[in-house]
């Protein structure tokens, strides 16, 4: 099987993203694993689609850093055909080049979607993350699963809706991920709320959502493959994400910690509420972000964390990843009509 892993620059991944991780598993398993950046494919004058694409050529590798070192060699480069890959998974983050190259954020779903037509099974669906390009995506979520919400730029609304909270509530921009502008205000702010509504209106709309207290505890990151919770060996592929800090944001990247997370029921429940939309979305693989009883946000681009999963657990959750891709490229072999968000998640 020929993956291909679609990220945004070949040159800024590390060793330890979960994306590497999936590639050094597909190549234990037998399979070529393929980078690409998100400015490596071409729409060909004869309508075929081609990209330059690096691997790592060593039958084994005993690192995440060896593999990725050679990934980088400039030497390895190749233009391949995308007629020759029999699966393609979109793990590029558009928060990541918002601001630096906004082109980028709809390049990667543009071409997943035509390599999709071409008949390469891409996961997650790349016409339902055009729709997840903004966080409105998530207001389609039963209300039950979701924080109190108000969407706008009119900066009276914004107080009005802060005021109806008690005085406190969680701003950030409606587009973006990793926690980036994600403030806390509450009465003390008070004197400022203008500057930070003003501050994130400037690149669009403001998401204003009920702060939960329990997230001062952090938040749990939870994988569901499918629609279900990715579990290996009895183990949950799902963990807490805390800050020592006072910095709210309990993103891996904004320096949270990892730490063993029992599985409740109530976090289960909310895998079923959402199972649905996920499904008929064909979205393979998503990062769910829960707090108490609800979900903070939906990560249906680029979830991260597997690495933190292994360490915690002792389990490397790639290799089930893998095999479910085996399986779908299996069926697509015997079933060529099956289109491509129904493959994803069946």
């Amino acid at each position: 099987m020929k993956i291909g892993f679609v990220v945004n620059d070949i040159e800024t991944e590390k060793a330890e993203y979960t994306t590497n991780r999936l590639a050094m598993a597909a190549k234990e398993m037998g399979h070529e694993a393929w980078y690409m950046g998100i400015g490596d494919f071409a729409y060909e004058p004869d309508g075929s689609l081609s990209t330059k694409a690096r691997m790592g050529h060593a039958k084994t590798y005993r690192s995440l850093e060896r593999h990725m070192a050679d990934v980088k060699k400039p030497d390895v480069e190749q233009l391949i055909p995308m007629s020759e890959f029999d699966v393609v998974m979109l793990r590029n983050d558009p928060a990541d080049d918002a601001e630096t190259d906004p082109w980028r954020n709809n390049a990667g779903v543009a071409f997943g979607q035509l390599i999709a037509a071409s008949g390469v099974l891409v996961v997650n669906d790349p016409t339902s993350l055009a729709n997840a390009l903004s966080k409105a995506y998530f207001q389609h979520f039963p209300e039950i699963v979701r924080p109190r919400t108000l969407i706008s730029r009119d900066e009276a609304m914004i107080e009005s809706f802060i005021a109806d909270l008690g005085g406190k509530a969680v701003l950030k921009p409606l587009q973006g991920s990793g926690g980036a502008g994600v403030f806390l205000v509450d009465r003390k702010e008070g004197p400022n709320l203008k500057q930070i509504i003003e501050a994130i209106s400037r690149d669009g709309y403001v998401v204003a959502q009920e702060y939960l207290p329990e997230a001062a505890k952090g938040d749990v990151r939870m994988f569901v493959m499918n629609g279900q919770p990715l579990m290996v060996d009895g183990k949950y592929a799902a963990f807490r994400r805390t800050n020592s800090t006072k910095d709210i944001r309990s993103n891996m990247s904004a320096g949270g910690k990892a730490t063993k997370v029992a599985v409740t029921d109530a976090m289960l429940e909310m895998v079923e509420i959402v199972r649905p939309k996920l499904v008929s979305d064909g979205m393979f693989l998503v990062g769910l972000d829960i707090v108490g009883d609800k979900l903070m946000e939906i990560n249906v681009f680029s979830p991260g964390g597997l690495g933190s999963a292994q360490a915690l657990y002792e389990v490397n959750f790639a290799p089930a990843i893998i095999a479910e891709l085996e399986r779908k490229v299996n069926i697509r072999r015997h079933y060529a009509e099956i289109d491509n968000h129904t493959l994803a998640t069946s």
